[in-house]
Order: C-alpha cells, then sequence, then structure tokens
C-alpha cells in the first residue's frame, strides 16, 4: 500500500504540476528567455502546493488499485480462511491515511499556501526582468504592461514580426488595436522605458465611427515602472490558515468599531444593511479557513471508501482503479467549488458545506467496510 501510495502520489504530482502553471515557465525556456536552473526552482516552489490535492488522489486511488487486486486475487478469502479479519488487515492501512492526514494538514495549512505565493513572485519578477530587459516573448500575449497587451510573432533580438499591441480599457475592453509587418525594440537610454520602432503600422479604433490610421514608420515608448514596483500581495485563496486567522480578526474588530460608533446615528436598516456588508467580508475568508481543515481529512475518507470499493469492485485492471478514483475525486471536489462558488454569500453558510464530503465519505466507507468485515 505505501509503495502504491507513493507512486501515484508522484504521478498526480506530475500531471498537476504541468496543470498548475508550469506551462508558461515551459514556453519561456523553449523560447531561450528562462534558465533550466529557474524552471527546477519553480517546480520546487509549485511540489507543495500540488501535494494539498496530489496526496489525497494517490491514497484513493493506491487503496482502489490494491485492495481490488488483493479481491481478485482471492487473498481476502484466504485471509479469512486464516482467522485474520479484514479489519485487522486494514488496521495499517487505515493508520497510514491518518499520517497522510496530518501531511496534508501541513500543506494546506502552512507550506502549500507559502509555496504557491513564491511560486506568484518569482514568475512576477520574471516577468518584471523580461521589460526592463526589453524582451517581448514570441508566439504568445505579454500582459505585463499597465493598460496593454502585447502579441510578437517572432522576436530575433529585438527585431519583430507580426507586431500586435491593444490598448485595454478597465483591464478587459479593447479600445483601440494596432498592428504592425515588422518592428524593432530600441534601448531605453537608462531611462527604463520599452521603446518600440514600428514599420507599415495600422491602428484600428472601434466604436460607432471605426477610425483606421496608417504610418509607415511609429515609435512607441512604454514604461514598466508601474509593473516592477507594484506591491505584491497575496489573495485569500493564497493564504495561510494563520494570515487567515489574522485577516479574520482585523475584520471581525472592523465590524465591532463601526457597530460601535455608529449604532447611535444609523437605522436599524442602515445597520442591517452594514452588518450584511461585514459578513460578506468576513465570510470568505471564513470559508477559506474551513476549506483548509476539512480538506486535510480527504485522506481518511477516501482510503475508507477505497477500501469498500476496492473489495466489492474485485478487479485486477489498472484502468478500472483510476477510473473510478477519478469519479470519486470529481464528486469530493464538487462541494469545494460548490463553496467556493457562495463564498460571497453567508446565508447558504459556504464554510459548513465543505465539510459534507468528509461526513459523507467517511459514513458510506465505514458503513461498507463494517458490510464487506462481515461479508454481506
Amino acid at each position: 500500500m505505501l509503495a502504491a501510495t507513493l507512486l501515484t502520489v508522484a504521478v498526480f504530482t506530475v500531471v498537476l504540476l504541468v496543470g498548475s502553471g508550469l506551462r508558461e515557465i515551459l514556453t519561456l525556456i523553449v523560447s531561450g528567455h528562462v534558465s533550466f536552473g529557474l524552471m527546477v526552482k519553480a517546480f520546487v516552489y509549485l511540489i507543495p502546493f500540488v501535494w494539498i490535492f496530489a496526496l489525497p488522489m494517490g491514497f484513493l486511488t493506491a487503496t482502489l488499485l490494491v485492495f481490488g487486486r488483493f479481491s481478485a486475487d482471492q487473498e481476502l478469502t484466504a485471509a479469512r480462511a486464516s482467522g485474520i479479519s479484514l479489519l485487522s488487515l486494514v488496521t495499517p492501512v487505515l493508520f497510514l491515511s491518518l499520517l497522510g492526514c496530518g501531511l496534508s494538514a501541513w500543506f494546506n495549512l502552512e507550506l502549500g499556501p507559502r509555496s504557491r505565493v513564491a511560486y506568484l513572485q518569482l514568475t512576477r519578477e520574471l516577468k518584471s526582468e523580461l521589460i526592463k530587459n526589453f524582451q517581448l516573448p514570441e508566439g504568445r500575449f505579454f500582459p505585463d504592461i499597465p493598460n496593454y497587451l502585447f502579441y510578437v510573432g517572432k522576436n530575433r533580438g529585438g527585431v519583430l514580426e507580426n507586431v500586435m499591441i491593444y490598448r485595454l480599457q478597465n483591464e478587459t475592453n479593447v479600445e483601440s488595436m494596432l498592428r504592425a509587418e515588422r518592428g524593432k525594440i530600441l534601448t531605453g537610454n537608462g531611462t527604463n522605458q520599452l521603446i518600440l520602432q514600428l514599420f507599415n503600422a495600422r491602428s484600428i479604433t472601434p466604436g460607432p465611427r471605426i477610425v483606421i490610421n496608417d504610418w509607415p514608420t511609429l515609435t512607441m515608448n512604454f514604461s514598466p515602472n508601474a509593473v516592477t514596483n507594484r506591491p505584491f500581495e497575496p489573495k485569500i485563496s493564497d493564504m495561510t490558515f494563520g494570515q487567515l486567522r489574522k485577516k479574520l480578526r482585523e475584520l471581525e474588530r472592523l465590524n465591532l468599531s463601526v457597530a460601535g460608533t455608529n449604532a447611535l446615528t444609523l437605522s436599524p436598516e442602515q445597520t442591517a444593511l452594514m452588518r450584511k456588508q461585514q459578513r460578506d467580508f468576513i465570510e470568505p475568508v471564513r470559508e477559506k479557513m474551513h476549506w483548509q481543515i476539512a480538506f486535510s481529512f480527504a485522506c481518511f475518507g477516501f482510503t475508507l471508501v477505497g477500501i469498500a470499493l476496492g473489495i466489492r469492485v474485485h478487479r485486477r485492471e489498472t484502468n478500472i482503479g483510476v477510473a473510478v478514483a477519478l469519479i470519486l475525486t470529481v464528486v469530493y471536489y464538487a462541494f469545494f467549488f460548490l463553496a467556493d462558488s457562495l463564498s460571497s454569500r453567508p446565508e447558504f453558510y459556504p464554510h459548513l458545506i465543505v465539510w459534507i464530503p468528509n461526513y459523507i465519505f467517511q459514513g458510506v466507507g465505514a458503513v461498507l467496510l463494517w458490510r464487506a468485515n462481515r461479508g454481506i
């Protein structure tokens, strides 16, 4: 069971690493903008974060595979014939799952969020260095200069082809688009500015009356100072449990101070509205705190269900075990996604929704295990 768990956790770790943001790093490595050492550093930062999800999934898959084969090979029948009960056989596995819960708690509450923030900080510094060094990665959009979105088809040492520049309004709507067949990056003369010289450029400004302008040669200056000097603060979803608890206390103190100051001047309706607004700010923090704690018990619930289903499925094929594991994982995670989507609706108690899958999986797993032990 331990060997199977280590193997499945390693497989899910690799899959989740690629899907958690390393696509962008790998693209920069291929284009020559990032060193191999930086990629290794990004891997190290992301591994504790993806283990939050890979560890429970690994436990579930390993349990289904091991006990499915155990049952299919008639080893369970042989053990019962020797006077060994199923509960005696699975007790070490259950203790192993509790150890997994302890590791999950460490990843969820502390190490995972810190590693995620470190990875985001690393990518932010990387993008800042690209701006400072006047590099525009080719073949992808570069959105890290305020109010602009760049795309370069080819970048050969500062000589550009197929350049597209979108000027954004409110970070989403396109105010104007400029396209040039060729261009080149000029030095900033020590001013820390990105200077582009474009050839055969055409700009299009949409609206009730479309405006089109053409330039044989166009020089444009962009300043990245707003990006490089912008302070980085983790989002609520990237905070550790200690940071969340501190944030919750700050919001609760703010609620008490506001209520105490305005209690004599506000009408009952205004007071009720103010308290609702305060709950709207507090609930996402509370939901994330419960999310981290509840998710730490996933290994135990997955192990209980995996043992019982592995015995009942009675199959030794690996693909069957993996398929069942993926289905159960989607069901389990659906409750957490639901709680996240309702984090701004405190009337639905999203901080309690995250506990529902634990009760379901542990309850159903205990009943199925009890029935399997009695041969039902």
